[in-house]
């Protein structure tokens, strides 16, 4: 039974929040029950109270929607976020160019990033966050080691598959490759290689994360070829940022 204070619906506002919910706009309805509900809602103009309405609604999708897109990352720090820690002077950061990167407006314009640095730097950690901030604006994202990578193409490439998965990644709109270049790179795995970078190439962005320079990945491949032609796509000044991790170890602060 109903309290003597608890505002009761008339059934024309009962019928009004059943077809809200039958348009699939659930948190609408809720928030349009609050306000029928609430005497002093009538303080508030219709702008604010369709604005209210409105509002949960939207931030109900986002949330659903992050949690989707979350789901499907496997981030490895899946609470990772920009604290102070990336101003403290023994990381010794490009704290601006972190900034810029942070906005993610590299990742609408389809552009690369390359992070390279000391074990430990927190390079993982730093980009699992760009990833979170990617996914609130709405960007796919997939996460995943190199060595991951070949084996997930080559079973895929043994079953035939291999169009699948690669259209699977080709769609999102950010791949991250973690620990380059602690993986095998023979003949097959390179061209593997070549088609993930090449389908992306200009149209959606990659990070690649590696602790060891630029300079020495090109003697990682088994093929001068496809060593050209995969890091050509991945190294490119006018289309790949960079930023290189040298600081303390992480691993070792509280």
């Amino acid at each position: 039974m109903n309290s003597q204070n608890e505002a009761v619906l008339t059934p024309e506002e009962q019928i009004l929040i059943t077809r809200l919910k039958s348009f699939r706009v659930p948190e609408m309805a809720n928030t349009l029950a609050a306000q029928l509900k609430d005497p002093n809602a009538d303080l508030n103009t219709f702008m604010e109270r369709i604005s209210a309405m409105v509002d949960s609604e939207w931030q109900s999708r986002a949330n659903k929607r992050f949690n989707r897109l979350m789901k499907e990352a496997h981030l490895r720090y899946p609470t990772a976020d920009l604290d102070e820690t990336i101003y403290r002077p023994e990381r010794q950061l490009d704290t601006q160019t972190i900034e810029r990167l942070s906005t993610c407006h590299w990742i609408e314009e389809g552009k690369n990033l390359i992070v390279t640095g000391s074990s430990a730097s927190g390079k993982t950690y730093l980009i699992n966050a760009f990833c979170v901030t990617a996914m609130r604006q709405s960007n796919s994202v997939k996460y995943i080691k190199a060595n991951t990578l070949m084996s997930e193409m080559e079973q895929a490439r043994i079953k035939s598959t291999n169009l699948d998965y690669l259209n699977k990644l080709t769609k999102l709109d950010l791949l991250v490759i973690d620990d380059f270049g602690l993986m095998d790179l023979d003949l097959d795995k390179c061209r593997d290689l070549f088609e993930v970078l090449d389908t992306r190439d200009g149209r959606k962005s990659t990070v690649v994360i590696s602790q060891f320079p630029v300079s020495s990945w090109f003697d990682m491949f088994s093929d001068n070829t496809y060593a050209d032609t995969c890091l050509t796509r991945i190294t490119d000044k006018h289309h790949t940022y960079r930023l290189e991790m040298n600081g303390a170890n992480m691993r070792n602060t509280d």
